[in-house]
Formats: C-alpha cells, sequence, structure tokens
C-alpha cells in the first residue's frame, strides 16, 4: 500500500547539525546512538546488535516495513520472533500470554514518531501493546528513526504526531481494518537509565511516516 506523504515541514530530514544535536542530546541522557546514512545500513546493523536465537517483537512501524527489518526479524528463522507466534494465538483464550510476549521479550525493535534535539524519544500509540517493551519491559530496545521525525521540543513532538502522524496512520487503518487510528497511549522517554539498554539508530535519510 502506497501511502502519499503530505509536504509538511515534519517530512523535511533534519540537518546535519539538528541531528548531531539530537544524537548528543540522547547520549547525554544514556542512549546508544548510532548516525547511519540509510536504511540499509540500519538493516545491516540490526542484524549484527541481536544475537541469534533472541527472542524479538517489532513494533508496528512503516519503516521496519519500508527498510526491511521486520521481514528480516519475523520470516529469516534468526530469531525467535515474537509477533508471528502472537498472530497465531487465539485472543479470546490466550490474551494474558499474548500481552506477556509482547511486553517482555529479549528485544523490541520499533521506530518513534518524533526524536527532539533536547534528547527525549515520543511514541504515540492506539492499543498501547507495544508500549511496555519499549518502557523497560523488553531487555533490549532499538529504535530505527528517519531524520525527518527530528524536531526541536517536545511542544513540537506532540504536534508531529497529532497533526502528521495520526492522519497517515489512520488512512493505512482504515484501509487495512476498516477504523481510523487515535492517540490514545502515548510515550515519552527522556532518559535510559540502564547502560546499553536503548540503541537510537538514527538516519540521515527520511524513512516512514
Amino acid at each position: 500500500m502506497n501511502i502519499s506523504m503530505p509536504t509538511t515541514p515534519f517530512t523535511d530530514p533534519a540537518s546535519a547539525q539538528r541531528l548531531d544535536r539530537a544524537a548528543t542530546a540522547l547520549a547525554a541522557h544514556g542512549f546508544t546512538v548510532e548516525v547511519l546514512d540509510g536504511a540499509a545500513d540500519a538493516r545491516t546493523r540490526v542484524r549484527d546488535l541481536i544475537p541469534e536465537g533472541a527472542s524479538v517483537f517489532t513494533g508496528a512501524s512503516e519503516t521496519l516495513r519500508l527498510s526491511g527489518i521486520a521481514d528480516d526479524i519475523n520470516t529469516s528463522g534468526r530469531y525467535d520472533a515474537v509477533k508471528p507466534r502472537v498472530f497465531a494465538m487465539d485472543r479470546a483464550t490466550e490474551g494474558d500470554e499474548i500481552r506477556r510476549l509482547a511486553a517482555s521479550p529479549d528485544v523490541i525493535v520499533g521506530s518513534v514518531h518524533a526524536v527532539t534535539e533536547t534528547g527525549s524519544l515520543v511514541i504515540a500509540s492506539g492499543s498501547g501493546s507495544q508500549l511496555p517493551g519499549n518502557a523497560g519491559g523488553a531487555a533490549r530496545a532499538i529504535w530505527v528513526v528517519g531524520a525527518q521525525k527530528v524536531v526541536p521540543d517536545l511542544d513540537s513532538a506532540l504536534r508531529r504526531v497529532d497533526e502528521h502522524c495520526l492522519p497517515l496512520e489512520s488512512a493505512r487503518t482504515q484501509e487495512a481494518y476498516g477504523w481510523p487510528s487515535a492517540v490514545h497511549r502515548l510515550l515519552v522517554l527522556n532518559a535510559e537509565h540502564v547502560p546499553g539498554r536503548g540503541t537510537v539508530l538514527l538516519l540521515r535519510e527520511a524513512i516512514g511516516f
């Protein structure tokens, strides 16, 4: 499915100086940060970062889909991929197990809706199913972030969620499921207190919402 991207400031890749400011602030807040050229480099780096056999949950993410990272994790057989297991389970009778699997994998891989130049990550969700792992339930977290997601501050990040990401995600869910999306839950990660737990792969190119 191709969703047209509106022309707004939220689609423009950040300059090298703004990327550096965001990377420096994130690192000062305890995140591990790598600035990479693009999605192909991130795809290779994600493979390097995750040990074979680890349980890995991929959050809903256009960045992961477009880059091929989602398929690498969920279909390669290298990992104990959580998402295919969850999709094969019965939500009515196995809901508790589904919730536990998604909340506490060895590794969660996803993206964010905004990263601020002051060093915060912002993730919005309708159901909230991917937020526990990002917040701390997963032993490790890897976020792949396109350059267009860098914003000056938290106020700008929340505007990006409401004005840019939500309309695009609503169009996707309307086509896929027949209903619009909503920002029912919002996670703001201001720091990572466990050394080495959270890795941000910050790309110089735009990808995803």
